[in-house]
């Protein structure tokens, strides 16, 4: 079987488990379990199935067992953990993945004695004066730089076999904790273990690692407690149809959900994930519209804003007035920059594009350096950067300040800057240190208004830190990519359990997929809010989503009921109207424009949409004086020429159609307006006028030749009204393939 078959047979078995399926997991366990595995999970296997036969037995023949139920559920766990260690054995074995690539290297390697490592790590802190040296980042010691590389190894082993391991035992939880409780081990490292035990739970499903997050949650700092709540959930997203057979797990969410600051956690760390969603979104802007206009206008940008005299004498202090005339070759470019701005301060990943190319470093062929946080005085960081350079360390320590650059993106700057000259270093960390500055100041001032938001600073770096790991390692696609999710945690058990709980939570949520145009899952949400709050407002909503899916009989439904609220009753009717027209019901569409027009009589796009469904209806007088009644409100509006024309053509004002007409053909015409004059000559008589206005529409970059020939056969029935011999039709049509030829 390939990789992807023992998988799809895997996530079957799983999801028959889900679903109380027992015989079908059997069945397809067995065929799983025809690749090489160890000979005691056959054994296993065995045991549990003829447990289960022996539990069907009983309960056909009616032996009542007041235990049968927790027997049950107890041999569901039993077989879905069978199932992961069939699995995890195949994969072992077959898969040439990175992580079962490192895991097989890394047999031999795990820690054995936990209470050795753990006095190690302790004695290496108790060291007051080498943790002096530590802490002041002082390169150049020979045995602080030994010694201290020598620590970090074996925090790099600490990941890794955190990160490896399936299933810790007693002893070893024990070290994993007192390790995350110790007052001497950085929040850096602590942190570190948090994605270590992320991954391998996202591997291998185990509870005591779901206890080890929970604890790290209630009982860490800052930078753990959010990559402890970032872990729990991306597990609970992927095990969620396994939880619902571990109370224990769910039972301490729900007692975690008490506590009104874990709700705040959870609010912004689920938008922070949806938001993710848009980051290839804000790159392609990025590079579609920013980039382009800023090289377009960089030729002219020394002389626009006089280069020369800013670097000469002055106070430095006013602005140049010209800087203003920069944007004028492209006026659009500096709304696209307010509007990045604004993405970068709401916490959107605006700088991927620029740090993507910058992942080839040495630093990250270490898989646990692409999550560790940016600390003056790491070992591995000081192998490529000489922190005794005061201007390095000076930048080092502008560039750890910055609240909008993830971890992975501030090591990748730091190596990025090294071949430069030592001013231009200098230049750029002073020119980057008053932005960092005022950044910091203006998140002290939001901590104090909004207590917390440091902590979102912590967990959007954390998650901008994990995308660019599933998105930019080399070996990214040998992980299954979590930012491919839909993260809709209000469909999930457990989380969605707790979601709605809190209808103001789930509000919030709504609220940011709908104003980021995820309009599918802002109308579930909606839904969902509707079973216990009805109002306009959400109706309205539902059916705003609906309607930009083209889901035009749902929004009409929706808008209906929205109808029933007192709730800009204009902008309902209009959309209601809109609907019909879309459903192709042109005389409920009227039904309801005229409402609307009762609420507004001089607005002029109602007096287009009542004309455009009056024409639809085949009511070309009407129409024409609705499109007579926009022009005289609206003098020069050359949007309502094109109905003027075709209604006057319709209705036999055949000079009035020739007239507006013109106007078009003067202006910008279409492929539309070169045809209908055709028709307009071919009915006045003027065939060969006609002919040329036909051939146009074709051959000026508009209709293709059976393009041309459809529209045509639609209006030949409007044409044979104005007076056209249908039997001279042909004689036309060939008349114009052979001057299209010519």
């Amino acid at each position: 079987m390939t990789e992807k078959e023992i998988r799809g047979k895997y996530e079957r078995i799983c999801f028959n488990l889900s679903e109380r399926k027992l015989k079908p997991s059997f069945d397809l366990l067995g065929n799983l379990m025809e690749e090489e595995v160890p000979g005691i999970l056959h054994d296993e296997c065995e045991n549990l199935e003829q447990t289960y036969h022996y539990m069907l037995q009983y309960t056909v023949e009616g032996i009542n067992d007041p235990e049968r139920q927790k027997v049950y559920r107890h041999l569901i766990i039993s077989v879905y953990e069978l199932a992961d260690k069939v699995y995890e054995s195949i994969r072992l074995k077959q898969s040439s993945s990175l992580e079962y690539q490192k895991k097989r290297n890394f047999e031999k390697l795990f820690i054995s004695n936990y209470d050795e490592f753990f006095q190690e790590i302790k004695d290496f802190y108790a060291n007051e004066e080498l943790n002096s040296l530590v802490n002041k980042a002082l390169a150049g010691n020979k045995e602080r730089n030994i010694q201290s590389k020598n620590h970090q190894q074996k925090i790099v082993k600490l990941f890794n076999h955190l990160w490896l391991r399936d299933k810790p035992g007693p002893e070893e939880t024990d070290f994993i904790q007192k390790l995350l409780d110790s007052e001497e081990l950085p929040v850096h490292y602590k942190s570190l273990m948090i994605t270590g035990i992320t991954l391998s739970l996202l591997r291998f499903f185990n509870e005591i690692k779901f206890s080890l997050l929970f604890g790290a949650f209630e009982k860490g700092e800052p930078e753990v407690r959010q990559r402890a709540l970032a872990g729990l959930l991306i597990c609970f997203f992927k095990y969620d149809k396994r939880l619902p057979f571990y109370p224990e797990i769910t039972g301490r969410l729900k007692i975690l959900n008490e506590d009104p600051k874990f709700k705040q956690n959870l609010e912004w760390m689920i938008i922070q994930f949806i938001r993710t969603r848009e980051t290839e979104k804000i790159q392609q802007k990025i590079r579609d519209e920013i980039i382009p206009e800023m090289i377009k206008i960089s030729p002219n940008l020394r002389n626009k804003i006089n280069l020369d005299s800013l670097m000469g004498e002055g106070s430095g202090d006013e602005k140049n007035p010209e800087w203003e005339e920069i944007f004028q070759d492209s006026p659009g470019l500096l709304d696209k920059m307010e509007e990045f701005s604004e993405l970068q301060m709401e916490g959107a990943d605006v700088f991927l594009g620029s740090f993507a190319m910058l992942k080839s470093f040495p630093f990250f062929s270490e898989i646990s350096n692409w999550f560790i946080p940016f600390f003056i005085g790491n070992p591995d960081l000081e192998s490529f950067i000489d922190t005794s350079d005061e201007v390095n360390r000076q930048f080092m320590e502008i560039i750890g300040s910055a609240p909008i650059l993830c971890n992975s993106d501030k090591h990748s700057f730091c190596f990025s800057v090294q071949n430069l000259p030592e001013e231009n270093r200098e230049m750029i960390a002073q020119g980057m240190k008053a932005e960092i500055d005022q950044l910091n100041e203006m998140g002290e001032d939001e901590e104090l208004t909004m207590p917390g938001k440091k902590e979102e600073y912590i967990s959007n770096q954390y998650l901008q830190d994990l995308y660019r790991f599933y998105k930019l390692h080399p070996r990214h696609s040998d992980f299954e990519d979590v930012f491919g999710w839909r993260f809709d945690f209000y469909n999930k058990i457990a989380i969605g359990d707790i979601l709605k709980e809190d209808k103001k939570v789930l509000r919030e949520i709504a609220e940011f997929y709908f104003a980021k145009n995820h309009f599918d899952e802002a109308a579930e949400i909606y839904n969902i809010l509707t079973r216990e709050e009805k109002s306009g407002e959400l109706y309205q909503k539902i059916a705003f989503c609906y309607q930009k899916q083209g889901y035009y009989k749902k929004a009409l439904d929706a808008y209906l009921k929205a109808e029933l609220y007192e709730l800009n009753k204009l902008w309902n009717l209009k959309k209601i109207a809109f609907c019909y027209r879309n459903l192709k019901d042109p005389a409920k569409a009227l039904e309801y424009y005229r409402q609307a027009e009762l609420l507004d009589a001089e607005n002029l796009n109602i007096q287009l949409w009542i004309g455009h469904c009056l024409l639809e209806l085949d009511q070309f007088d009407e129409a024409l004086k609705c499109y007579f009644k926009v022009e005289y409100l609206s003098p020069g509006n050359k949007k309502v020429w094109r109905p003027i024309g075709w209604c006057s053509f319709l209705t036999g004002k055949k000079k009035q159609a020739e007239k507006y007409y013109k106007k078009l053909v003067e202006d910008a015409p279409t492929p539309y307006d070169l045809m209908n004059m055709g028709h307009v000559q071919w009915s006045l008589g003027n065939r060969k006028i006609a002919l040329d206005y036909y051939k146009r529409s074709i051959t000026e970059n508009g209709f293709t030749e059976n393009e041309f020939i459809d529209i045509f056969d639609e209006d030949l029935r409007h044409l044979i009204d104005q007076g056209i011999d249908k039997e001279d039709v042909p004689i036309m049509l060939d008349q114009l393939r052979y001057s299209i030829e010519g």
